[in-house]
């Protein structure tokens, strides 16, 4: 199958997903097998909803509209543009997906699968619903993809090399399994956001997007506030209010509940709003309904900061402080190119056969 078969293919895939972009399913008669696939994944997005409590139809049907929106015909083949991937020679490539938001998986298998290698998929128990029912699609819309694609619960046999996402404790696991042969081995990571303390109310309740979409749970999630000494969290609270219906998911309130009794009997010095609490902490993975901050005295120490710990950081937020940061709002709407850990997941496929260990 040549590139552009490929790239077709998946053009369709997202097309398909346009249907389910808004809670009001549109059907567009113009979509390959609508008659057959509709209705199945409407009910498919239903049953992620009620198999895991943190994803909630806003959420899933969030992650699908970007997909849709990746995937398209010229934003595929721009972001394949400056690779070689015509003489491709396919291997196997084993893929462990994590499940803390919908499809998060997604990316690892478009990239394998377009750049023309096999894949063979252990979803997470998390999110193992939808990702299944858009092979059968892409399968339908194009048969020469059945060799390709094998989904497994079962132990990895017969790969290549592996790409595998999890946290720090599984990482080990992965290293003492998997090290012996090419690998991607991603560990915990969290984005930041830089304030200045001269930020506008839009910028600030564009930041609520970054912070509590996926509840959190991504790791292109604002984890962590960087501030200036003396800043004044009083706006960031009002901007961030309209965010506050938050509260009312049971696992959320939950977690914000206990998370605020341990900081309380431990005498920790909390700032918090009722939905959302800010704990001074150097960390940068907070739990759920916490949000860590630290200050910072200069831009030179600030810069140091973020270098020293660039291994921890998935996404810096930011406005005018460095151009090569994500703007407010953005951090959850990713383009093709935004590779977790910055790893070139394209140019590791396109060498594999080069790659020893």
């Amino acid at each position: 199958m040549l590139l552009n078969d490929r790239i077709k293919a998946f053009s369709k895939l997202g097309k398909f997903l346009n249907q389910f972009k808004n809670p009001d399913y549109q059907s567009i008669n113009t979509i390959q097998h609508k008659d057959t696939f509709f209705d199945e994944m409407s009910h498919k997005i239903t049953t992620a909803v009620h198999y895991n409590g943190w994803f909630t139809e806003e959420n899933v049907l969030f992650s699908i509209q970007q997909w849709s929106n990746a995937l398209t015909e010229n934003n595929l083949k721009k972001w394949l543009s400056p690779y070689t991937l015509e003489k491709i020679e396919p291997k196997t490539i084993g893929i462990i997906m994590a499940g803390n938001i919908p499809l998060v998986g997604f990316h690892d298998f478009l990239s394998v699968l377009i750049s023309g290698h096999n894949v063979l998929v252990k979803p997470s128990s998390n999110d193992n619903q939808l990702l299944p029912f858009l092979v059968s699609y892409l399968l339908t819309i194009e048969p020469r993809f059945e060799e390709s694609i094998k989904i497994t619960s079962e132990k990895f046999e017969n790969f290549d090399a592996i790409i595998a996402t999890g946290s720090d404790n599984t990482s080990r696991y992965f290293d003492y399994y998997f090290g012996k042969v090419p690998n991607i081995i991603r560990k915990n990571r969290n984005s930041v956001a830089i304030l200045t303390g001269k930020e506008t109310k839009e910028q600030l309740e564009a930041l609520g997007k970054d912070i509590f979409r996926y509840y959190g749970l991504g790791c292109r999630s604002v984890s962590k506030l960087m501030v200036p000494k003396g800043y004044d969290f009083d706006s960031f609270f009002k901007a961030i209010y309209p965010y506050h219906d938050i509260i009312n998911n049971a696992k959320y309130a939950n977690n914000y509940d206990y998370n605020k009794a341990v900081y309380l009997m431990s005498n920790y010095k909390l700032l918090e709003n009722g939905f959302l609490m800010l704990k001074e902490d150097e960390s940068y993975a907070s739990p759920i309904a916490t949000l860590f901050y630290e200050t910072y005295d200069s831009e030179d120490h600030l810069n140091t900061k973020i270098q020293n710990d660039s291994d921890k950081i998935q996404c810096i937020v930011n406005q005018g402080f460095s151009s090569e940061y994500i703007q407010f709002g953005e951090t959850q709407s990713p383009q093709l190119s935004d590779y977790a850990d910055g790893i070139d997941i394209i140019m590791f496929l396109s060498k594999l056969n080069k790659l020893s260990f």
